[in-house]
Formats: structure tokens, sequence, C-alpha cells
């Protein structure tokens, strides 16, 4: 009881919320002073109109996505030195030089632990040379390769997924790791905390790893201190923290969902460990999430995105051998194929965004989407629209219910254009779907971590597991029927009957959108 008083405290002081009335005190101190030289000296005018300028030159000449810098420009046209100011601080979207090399130290180093099965791959070239060519792809540029040897369970309810969830590490021998964006006390993750401290005490290695900004203002600070304090062997990192007017790299955020379990078994999707996930709390009506479960060779790559973001924290493992030389046995039985890949920002690729382009242009019959949100570049746009004017059936889901009404507003903003081209949208009538998947023909799927916005396709390190011709795609393609006949169709003629200040904020936040 104690715990969740001090949790409700620290929920209202929390550090993002000191920081910003710090940071809003400064800057209105500073509007003022400047303000009122601009009263005495129109030379000042000129010299902030002089920088304003020559920061647009300097946005313009960055190797960036165009939707950023027009985003970027107008809000430095807008806040003359403050956009520049804005810009220094948070523009930049590779994370820190120190950061970046641990990770380039990384790939480096587990780049010899990558076994490629070169008679799956050439199998794979043979049934599909363009899905293999994919496979290349990933493997060239983030090293994780494709694999045949594993099977494939899909959850279509994080209650569902739960309950498997709890049933594997209570079979764990080894270690066991765990990286969330979102972690939050309740039902859900003080169970799963009661199993791992319980798995530890029978000698099992349990390694945790957080976002800090996305559990601020869930979890109190230091909560990593009190999670290693309940168990020796319990090592616990909140990633990337936040420390006031000292942490500026705060764009790239740990958005991965990752459950690895003696190198055996892993758990992929959107579901974080958090009641809302599981629908023990109602927050935005039902809460649509979904999952998957690998078994066998597979899992090797996500054991290896753990121990990337855990080695680019404070703390790192120096031998990786026992974590990925694990005894696992042959399940051949027509599986198909499997990728499992990680997305980060540290480079020029985009390795999630690449996928759900490639499912999108080889589309042939159908492309049913879900996904939370709807903040896309012109490249994602134009691509759709084109595989719905090629004859594709293209469907995307979003929800009924929001979480965040600005995230709303901008995503209907792009439901005409898509309409007109022949793309159908559904909204989710039941409540909230934070699923994040691709279903294509019967023979394709992605299922992972990735929204459709700027943040996931260009911000966040995330993940996501693409299946090529597995039983468990018929599956993610029937709860995808269910969500359809559970969905409102979205027409036309009610996206161009919605009000006419609607439609301008919707317009002016997309703008604005790349930033946010």
């Amino acid at each position: 009881m104690k715990r969740r008083v001090k949790k409700k405290f620290y929920r209202i002081c929390n550090r993002i919320f000191l920081t910003v009335i710090l940071i809003l005190l400064q800057v209105g101190w500073l509007a003022v002073s400047i303000f009122r030289l601009t009263e005495y000296s129109a030379a000042i005018s000129a010299a902030f109109a002089l920088i304003s300028a020559l920061m647009v030159l300097y946005v313009i000449s960055k190797d960036l996505n165009p939707e950023f810098k027009i985003g970027w420009i107008i809000l430095i046209l807008l806040l003359p030195v403050f956009g520049g100011l804005f810009y220094f601080c948070f523009g930049d979207k590779k994370p820190s030089k120190f950061l970046r090399k641990k990770m380039k130290s990384f790939h480096d180093e587990f780049r010899k632990d990558i076994v490629i099965d070169e008679i799956a791959l050439e199998e794979f070239r043979r049934q599909n040379n363009r899905a293999a060519m994919t496979s290349d792809y990933i493997r060239n540029t983030s090293d994780y390769p494709v694999y045949q040897n594993y099977c494939t369970e899909y959850f279509e309810l994080g209650e569902v997924m739960f309950q498997r969830m709890c049933e594997e590490l209570e079979q764990a021998k080894h270690f066991i790791f765990l990286e969330y964006f979102i972690m939050n006390e309740g039902t859900m993750w003080d169970t799963i905390l009661e199993i791992l401290v319980r798995k530890a005490e029978q000698g099992v290695e349990v390694r945790i790893m957080y976002d800090d900004i996305g559990c601020v203002a869930l979890l109190p600070p230091g909560y990593q201190d009190f999670i290693e304090n309940m168990g020796s062997n319990i090592q616990c990192v909140a990633f990337n923290p936040l420390v006031p007017f000292l942490s500026f790299v705060m764009n790239n955020r740990d958005h991965r969902k990752i459950l690895v379990i003696d190198g055996r078994v892993a758990f992929t999707g959107g579901i974080n460990l958090a009641d809302e996930y599981m629908n023990v709390v109602n927050k935005f009506g039902y809460w649509k999430d979904t999952a998957v479960m690998l078994k066998g060779d597979a899992v090797k790559s996500f054991t290896l995105m753990f121990l990337q973001m855990w080695n680019v924290s404070e703390k790192t493992i120096g031998n990786f051998d026992r974590y990925l030389n694990v005894d696992i046995p042959k399940i051949y039985d027509k599986n198909g194929y499997v990728i499992g890949y990680g997305d980060e920002p540290v480079g020029k690729e985009r390795i999630g965004e690449s996928v759900y382009l490639h499912m999108i242009n080889t589309a042939n019959r159908y492309l049913h989407i879900v996904t939370p949100y709807l903040v896309i570049d012109n490249v994602m746009m134009s691509s759709l629209k084109f595989a719905a004017k090629r004859g594709v059936d293209v469907k995307i889901v979003m929800p009924g219910i929001p979480d965040k009404a600005y995230a709303y507003c901008i995503a209907r903003t792009y439901y005409s254009e898509l309409i007109e081209a022949g793309v159908e949208i559904y909204e989710y009538s039941p409540g909230f779907t934070h699923a994040k998947m691709f279903i294509s023909d019967d023979e394709k799927a992605t299922v992972g971590t990735i929204n459709l916005d700027y943040r996931s396709l260009f911000l966040h390190f995330e993940n996501g597991c693409f299946i090529y011709k597995n039983p468990a795609i018929l599956d993610i393609e029937s709860d995808y029927q269910q969500m359809l006949s559970e969905s409102k169709k979205v027409s036309l003629i009610e996206c161009r009957n919605r009000p006419l200040w609607y439609k301008a904020c919707g317009k002016l936040l997309r703008l604005l959108s790349p930033l946010m």
C-alpha cells in the first residue's frame, strides 16, 4: 500500500512535469528579455531574421526526410532564435555519439556469432526471390538472417499472451531477458515480477530493461534500484534516462517489446506490461493488441536485439556465448521462413519502413493493415495509393476510440486522399487498436512494435517479425477479419462533412507532426 501511495505522488510530481515547468520559466524569461531589446534596436530584429534565415538554410542542407525539414522550417520562421535553439536541442534525431559508437562496436562484435543457413536461404530464393531479396537487405543492413527451424504462435489478445507468457516463464532454467517500452505496477506486471523473483531465487539470471521516458509517469525514479534489491540474480536498466537539463538526446526511445527465455522462446508484438494491455482496466474502450511467440533458431535474433540494447546502456555483457550457443531441437514442419529484425535510428537505413514498403509493393491480392496511428510520409502514401489503384484490396483498421486526440486528428487528414485512391479505412468500434500488423495474400505477415508514424519509423529503436508461408499467417488474417466485422467503414462523405475547424486543426498539426 505504501508503494502505491508513493507511486501516485511521483505521478503528480514526476520529472517531466518539473522539467517542463523549469524550461518554460527560463524560456519565458529569455523571451521577455529579447523582446524588450527589440523595442530599442531595429538592428537586433534584423539580426534575429538573419539567424532564422541561416538556420533555415542549415536545415535544408541536412540529409533529412523532407517532412522533417518542412516542420522545422515552419517552427524556425515562426519563432526566430527559439526555433533554432529547439532544433539544436531536439532536432538532431541521431542518438548521442557515445551511444552510436557503442552500437557500432556491438554490431562488429556480434557479427561473428551470426550463423547463416545458406540452404534455407537458397530454398527461400527459389520460392519467392523478391521476399528473399528483402531478407538479404535486412541481413546486409542489420545482420539479422532468415530462419527455417522455428515455430510460431499468434496471440490475438493481450490477456491470451499474458497467460502463455506466464506458463513459459515458469519453465525458465537459465536466463530471462525482458525489454519493454512500458511497465506499470498492477495485475500484469506484479504477477510477472513475482515469477521473476522466484525464478531468480532458483538461480535463473534475470535482466530487465525499460524505457525511462515510456515509464516516467508510471514508475518512480530509481525504480531499477528497487527491482535489483529484490534479488542477487536480478539486474535492471532504465534506457536513456531523463535527467533534467542534462539529457537533451531524448528523441530516441527504446520502443521494443521483447521477452527471451533461455534462448529458446521469444515473445514480441505491440503488448507492453501494463493492465490496459490485457483489459484489466479500460482506458479507451476495449484494448485490442496482438503478439507472437517464436520457438527455435529464430529466437537468436531477439536474444541479440536484447544484448544490443543492454550493451549500449551503462551495463555491459562481455561474453555472449552462453546466451547464443544453446541447444535447440530441430522442429522443421513446413513452417516457412521467419526474420526477426531490429530497427534503430543510428544509420540512414529505415528497416521497419522498408519492410512495410516491401509488403505494400509486392501484394497481389490483398494488403491488410492494423495500426494505432497514421502519420506517414509521401513515399508511404504514394505506395499505398498505387497498390489500391493497381487492384490490390488495401484495408487499414484504425482505433475507434483514440488514446491521443491530436494523433487521431492528424490521421484523419490522410483519409480522404487514401479513400479516393481506393484504400478502405475502418475504425475499430469496441475501442483502441494498438496492434502493428501487415498481412498480404495469405503468404506474408509482419507483427512487431512499429507504428505508422514518424517516431516509430524514424526516431525509435523498434523491432518486428517478418513471417513467410507459416500457418500462423492464416490465424492472423482470421483475426483481422474478426476485427473488420467489429469495425465501422469510413466513407468519403463522412470525411468531407467533418467540421471545418476540425479539418483545419488536423492540417496544422500535420505540418508539425514530424516534430511531435
